[in-house]
């Protein structure tokens, strides 16, 4: 739900920043809760080479699996440290890889804030875009641009959570399941990762780390509410228990929601234990489950959101307010006459449930080498009236992952050595049924069938040497295997109002493909005050099954001619730490992608499927990512993270049918849906003593700049600024039941401003006679547009328990 958005908070250092005029990133970042901090303002000195000791000398307390988040969030390429055990540096693996540009999110930055959704955290990083998806805390999280162009959910990018994968094996993820409350801090690694990823890497990857147990040390219950009937209740309880380390997360997150329909209520269950079992190994436990049910407003078109940004007066279809979308329904649930109804009218919306259950065992060979053997199952259950039709279907997946890391020397330079391997499995049969008349999604006759079954199988290795004391080499390749099958079946009814159907003969795919991804990078340490890096990278996404279904016009039909696309990135940058007051980092990035996968809607808006995937031949994504931290004065901070993006075909003509087959060359064209610039800053002051010690807030301002939503670049999104006030206060209570006390109010968009917060691509349509439709025609597509929240007031609560 957009009405609660911000970002980081204001005493925390911003993290990283990248910059991209030619190049992949390279940018760790070396503050991490898992590892020791590899500060940027001492320069890197000669280690003593690594000792092999028998494990049974090392202390339990070797485990990787819970450890302190880093006080302070940072950006920057993270090196070796050969003071971590070979456990350590495999969790950093998805924390802060050598090489890689990264940023951490610490918890500081958001714990003092409303924090209902990623939206509210992850624009603190660089490289960072959110738009609104199909539900309250649905959003598309896009790093560089990688997923603006899908119309819902979160692709060409993997989640993992404490390292356990959330991405599922046909690629797809949901931050529904995301309650930022449960978390210790947040990584953001960009840039082409396949490498080290695998499938669908081709924008970066995510890792959520939740509060280890002994931080939290007790029960926490906090309390968020405010505008538009949201309340958040949640609790967090851990505790470390001679070697049994455990936490708890748990909330219950209501609203009305903003929009008309928008009201929802979802449940999450966060849970997470590690055991040291002996002194040469782990065991892990990961569990997730959330239950969403909410309601679901129509996009509308431009025209529509200028007219009625928030769908009111949307009640029914026969007495509408302007600027209220609607929906055409069968009124005998499968052919025939239709009815025009509002979403509000027909009961559209979500009820979904997501559930995760993850093992983990490590074994320590030595202090310098470990084997982590790693099992998921991951289910995503699903009914979902969002339009004409429903979509419902059961999506249990596999996956399974084993590695092992080595340390130790090569010619006498300090080694790191990882090799691993995988396979994940995901096997459905879906429905699509149409919604018909009578309120509450009431459900009509089945329209298609899809069965799908998707398979990755692969193995990578990664080589990291200390070449000189300030020169690090990574190295690293990963090979794939994807297997796609699936059958789609559609059901058409001839004869009015004879629920009979005929069934043509399915659309059927079998393919295997095969895909490889390498990547160098280099980091160079000339003092305690610069490093530089750069990186070259390769990633790869394979379509979706059901992509390979759909028509440009929403309906089932053959796209099985989709191809994986794939991109090579280069990327240059530097991180400067003149002191502990001023960190300044920037990375530039030029990424050249092959069959890039472009998500658009359907130019029917009441088909069967509301957006359609095709393949760009050749497109070009650069750009600058930049990041500042500075304490110019005691207790004050100023933050900014910026990105700048530029993305472009380069080679793409696109049919438009009407009557005819028109073409157009797109080359040169920006692809729709990347906003050119995103900047977030923030300066706050925290009162660090006297008898107002506690006390802080801040002022931030967010800018979006406008995007053009189709592929002739005829139609523009408008852009936007918001400014956010945030006043908070922290105290330790001296009892022997309570810890501390945090109370924050926060105002959201303090201007009141009427912006977009998601704008699906839409399609370009020509006359008879071939003629491009002028953008004032495109402004009446619908299907596209959700409004952002007005001015919110956000309060909330927190008390810590002994």
């Amino acid at each position: 739900m957009s009405c609660i958005r911000a970002m980081g908070r204001a005493g925390l250092p911003v993290l990283l920043g990248l910059v991209s005029p030619i190049g992949s990133d390279a940018l760790a970042q070396t503050a991490s809760e898992a590892i020791p901090a590899v500060t940027v303002e001492a320069p890197q000195r000669s280690r003593p080479k690594p000792v092999t000791r028998s494990s049974r000398l090392r202390a339990a307390s070797t485990a990787s699996a819970a450890r302190p988040v880093a006080p302070n969030a940072t950006d920057g390429a993270g090196g070796q440290n050969n003071t971590r055990s070979a456990g350590e540096v495999r969790a950093g693996l998805n924390q802060s890889p050598a090489g890689q540009t990264a940023t951490t999110i610490d918890r500081s930055q958001f714990d003092n804030r409303p924090s209902f959704s990623v939206s509210d955290v992850l624009r603190d990083s660089p490289g960072i875009s959110i738009k609104q998806g199909n539900g309250p805390r649905d959003f598309g999280i896009s790093i560089r641009g990688s997923n603006a162009r899908n119309g819902f959910a979160i692709r060409n990018l993997v989640i993992f959570e404490d390292g356990f994968p959330v991405t599922q094996p046909d690629g797809l993820s949901r931050s529904d399941l995301i309650d930022p409350h449960a978390y210790g801090a947040i990584e953001v690694i960009r840039g082409p990762s396949s490498a080290l990823y695998g499938n669908y890497a081709t924008g970066g990857a995510l890792n959520f780390r939740t509060r280890p147990g002994g931080t939290i040390d007790g029960v926490e219950y906090g309390v968020d509410g405010g505008s538009y009937g949201y309340v958040n209740n949640y609790l967090a309880a851990g505790k470390k228990v001679g070697n049994f380390e455990a936490s708890l997360f748990a909330s219950d997150t209501r609203g009305d929601g903003y929009i008309g329909n928008s009201w929802f209520n979802t449940q999450t269950v966060n849970f997470l234990g590690t055991l040291q079992a002996t002194p040469d190994d782990r065991f892990t436990v990961k569990i997730i489950n959330n239950d969403l049910s909410a309601r679901l407003p129509l996009r509308q078109s431009l025209n529509q959101f200028y007219t009625n940004p928030f769908q009111q007066g949307c009640t029914t279809g026969a007495a509408l307010a302007a600027g209220c979308p609607t929906v055409s329904l069968f009124k005998n649930g499968f052919n025939g006459g239709k009815d025009t109804e509002t979403a509000t009218q027909a009961g559209l919306g979500r009820t979904d449930r997501r559930t995760i259950v993850g093992g983990r065992w490590e074994h320590d060979f030595d202090n310098t080498m470990t084997w982590r053997n790693q099992f998921v199952f991951d289910d995503r259950n699903i009914s979902q009236p969002t339009g004409a039709t429903s979509a419902i279907g059961d999506f249990p997946s596999y996956n399974y992952m084993s590695d092992i890391t080595k340390r130790g020397e090569i010619f006498g330079m300090e080694s790191t050595t990882f090799v691993g391997a995988w396979y994940n499995t995901l096997a459905a049969s879906s429905d699509t049924r149409n919604v018909m008349p009578g309120g509450n999604a009431t459900l009509g006759l089945i329209s298609a069938n899809t069965y799908s079954d998707t398979s990755n199988y692969g193995i990578r290795a990664r080589e990291e040497l200390k070449l000189t004391p300030d020169l690090t080499a990574i190295a690293g390749i990963g090979w794939e295997t994807t297997i796609l099958k699936g059958v789609n079946t559609r059901y058409t009814y001839n004869t009015i109002n004879v629920p009979v159907a005929t069934i043509p003969a399915p659309t059927t795919v079998n393919r295997r493909i095969e895909n490889t991804a390498p990547e160098l990078a280099l980091l160079y340490r000339l003092n305690q005050e610069w490093q530089f890096r750069g990186r070259v990278a390769t990633g790869y996404g394979t379509p979706q099954v059901s992509n390979l279904f759909v028509l440009p016009n929403g309906d089932f039909g053959n796209n099985t001619q989709l191809q994986t696309q794939t991109n090579v990135g280069y990327d240059l940058g530097f991180d400067w730490t003149p002191s502990n007051a001023v960190k300044l980092s920037a990375t530039a990035f030029y990424e050249f992608f092959r069959n890039e996968l472009v998500s658009q809607a359907a130019s029917n808006p009441n088909a069967s499927n509301a957006t359609y995937m095709f393949n760009a031949p050749r497109s070009e994504h650069r750009g600058i990512e930049l990041a500042a931290d500075w304490k110019f004065y005691p207790g004050w901070r100023f933050m900014i993270a910026y990105t700048y993006l530029d993305e472009v075909y380069t080679e793409y003509v696109e049919n438009i049918t009407k009557g005819a087959v028109f073409s157009f060359n797109r080359a040169g064209n920006k692809i729709p849906g990347i906003s050119p610039n995103e900047l977030t800053a923030r300066i706050g002051y925290d009162e660090f003593a006297g008898p107002l010690a506690g006390l802080g807030g801040f002022v931030e301002v967010q800018w979006k700049d406008s995007f053009y939503m189709d592929n002739a670049n005829l139609l523009k999104a408008p852009g936007y600024e918001l400014v956010n006030v945030n006043v908070h206060y922290k105290t330790d209570l001296v009892s022997d039941t309570f810890r501390s006390l945090n109370l924050f109010l926060e105002v959201r968009n303090v201007f009141d401003r009427t912006y977009v917060a998601s704008a699906n691509n839409v399609g370009n349509s020509v006359s008879a006679t071939g003629t491009p439709d002028a953008a004032s025609t495109l402004a009446n597509t619908t299907g596209s547009i959700y409004a952002g929240s007005p001015r919110t007031f956000v309060a909330g609560m927190k008390v810590a328990f002994k």
